[in-house]
């Protein structure tokens, strides 16, 4: 019999096993995280001295490597979230449009230049970014085939007469993370409504394989890229939690007869090369596509690593994303883009598109110092709980 809401909710036995069922399937169905505590390993091996006595009496040791697991389920909601299908598919349908904005401002440079002038000046990561984004233009740009794998974040706005709204909080153009994690939480979310005999809730949980869609679209700027034998780099942590939503993409890549060569900043600073065509190798392997899963925050970078980004970016292989991508995402474009007539500039003769994007924009507020960012601060302190605090640099999924 299935199991009402209301009793549910206040039966904290109840609620308590159907947890430890919901973590026993996570841990099945593979949402999984390594742990803190040993961030860059799935596993702990020790050697334990096993003694076996001998004929005459003495004793000797061989070793039995043993191995012990250490990783955990991912954080996940006991129960679905409820989505109005009116706003999953307004989601759906203003995806291309967020992606060929995305698109524009990166191809924009006087733009970009114009709306981070006052971050650079106040922030050593955004400046070392664009930094490199000048030599590479100064350059030339090598590559030829553009790849952006874009996430965006939304939240439901409750309106005046209750109805809801659709308000994208920010995107994410790099390492725009669990993908992979996302297309096995399904199967969790119909096992928990099952075990309550909620059979027909169940079955309305949408199947979700983000992780095969991410693939494809690698797989699809490998193939432009035009050499059978190339490798797909995938710039990862040393110390990496999130290694199975990424493996989750490797596999399907592998499917697809791609290989997917997992190395660090460190690695290219040791190891990388450009041709004189500006092709990249990494271990004598031509590389095709660099895919980031890191790169996103300062910490990521120390001065041989900012070296290694420089020489990808200078490089002829597809990057996902190149690093006027990064930037396209920060939060002052985000910002910037919310003004008035600007999507008009960036996006002419498409006045559908600019419909839709303006229709998901929340309320952004400069805090650069002046008139503009004082009166922000003003009305932030006369309805603190209308705000949310984000830093401008932001642009990159965790993980």
């Amino acid at each position: 019999m299935a199991t009402g809401w209301g009793s549910l909710l206040q039966d904290e036995q109840q609620l308590e096993e159907l947890a430890r069922q919901a973590v026993d399937r996570a841990l099945a169905e593979g949402v999984l995280l390594r742990t803190s505590q040993e961030p860059s390993s799935s596993d702990v091996s020790f050697i334990l001295m096993h003694r076996i006595p001998s004929v005459n009496g003495s004793q000797f040791s061989f070793p039995l490597l043993m191995a012990i697991l250490v990783v955990s389920y991912a954080p996940f909601t006991l129960f679905p979230s409820l989505v109005p299908s009116a706003l999953l598919e307004q989601a759906y349908a203003v995806q291309m449009d967020f992606n060929l904005l995305v698109d524009a401002v990166s191809q924009n440079a006087a733009f970009l230049e114009q709306t981070l002038s006052s971050t650079i000046k106040r922030d050593n990561f955004t400046a070392h970014l664009f930094d490199i984004h000048k030599q590479v233009l100064k350059e030339g740009i090598a590559q030829t085939v553009f790849l952006g794998l874009n996430r965006s974040d939304y939240m439901f706005q409750r309106n005046a007469d209750g109805s809801a709204a659709l308000k994208q909080i920010e995107i994410n153009t790099i390492s725009a993370s669990f993908g992979g994690l996302a297309s096995r939480t399904p199967a969790v979310h119909r096992h928990v409504l099952n075990v309550l005999g909620k059979t027909k809730e169940a079955a309305k949980i949408l199947s979700n394989n983000p992780s095969k869609g991410l693939a494809m679209g690698i797989a699809k700027a490998w193939e432009l890229y035009g050499s059978a034998n190339a490798r797909v780099l995938l710039i990862a942590q040393e110390k990496e939690r999130n290694i199975f939503d990424q493996r989750a993409i490797e596999n399907e890549l592998l499917a697809r007869n791609i290989h997917v060569i997992r190395r660090k900043f460190e690695d290219v600073s040791e190891k990388g090369s450009l041709d004189q065509d500006r092709r990249l190798f990494m271990d004598d392997q031509e590389v095709a596509v660099v895919y980031f899963r890191d790169g996103y925050m300062p910490s990521h970078y120390s001065l041989q690593n900012w070296g290694a980004r420089l020489l990808l970016e200078r490089s002829c292989a597809v990057k996902c994303p190149d690093i006027a991508t990064q930037l396209a995402g920060t939060k002052k474009v985000q910002q910037e883009l919310s003004r008035s007539g600007m999507l008009e500039v960036l996006l002419p003769g498409q006045p559908e598109a600019v419909a839709r994007l303006r229709a998901t924009f929340a309320g952004l507020y400069s805090l650069d110092m002046g008139e503009e960012g004082d009166q922000a601060i003003t009305e932030a302190i006369a309805a603190p709980s209308c705000f949310v605090l984000k830093p401008q640099r932001e642009g990159g999924g965790m993980y």
